[in-house]
């Protein structure tokens, strides 16, 4: 079973570890203790929470589509030069960087402040998790 400690869990829900430590008495979260005797939160259980509290804008698109990981963010930042583009978008905590042609960007009017939704669709995704 892996555990996350309360700064580790609170830093994945995006809160302070006095609000995990208040949902933990709250039973929102269960606490226990690990051999060190410091409280740790189930990371399956965080998992499931991190899950339900996850709330994304509604994709402004619209369409059916077979990719699954759809991010509707903010752009933040178009450099371009005569043929290819850079677009960045912020969408939520994450941000996501899209090489394109410059005449797509273009008509697709994207620029920053506009609302826009990257869709990735790729076999290829490398999982890392942390060393020794």
């Amino acid at each position: 079973m892996t555990t996350l400690s309360i700064p580790e869990a609170a830093r994945f829900l995006g809160v302070s570890d006095d609000t995990v430590r208040r949902w933990i008495a709250a039973e929102k979260l269960t606490g226990s203790k690990s051999p060190s005797g410091a409280t740790v939160v189930d990371g399956l259980e965080l998992a499931r929470l991190v899950r339900e509290q996850s709330e994304s804008p509604a994709d402004p698109t619209h369409v059916a589509s077979s990719a699954r990981n759809r991010f509707v963010g903010l752009v933040t930042a178009v450099t371009s030069d005569r043929v290819m583009s850079q677009v960045e978008l912020q969408c939520g905590p994450h941000r996501v960087v899209s090489l394109m042609s410059t005449e797509a960007v273009r008509d697709l009017g994207l620029e920053p402040g506009s609302v826009a939704t990257a869709v990735i669709k790729s076999t290829n995704v490398m999982v890392e998790v942390p060393g020794p």
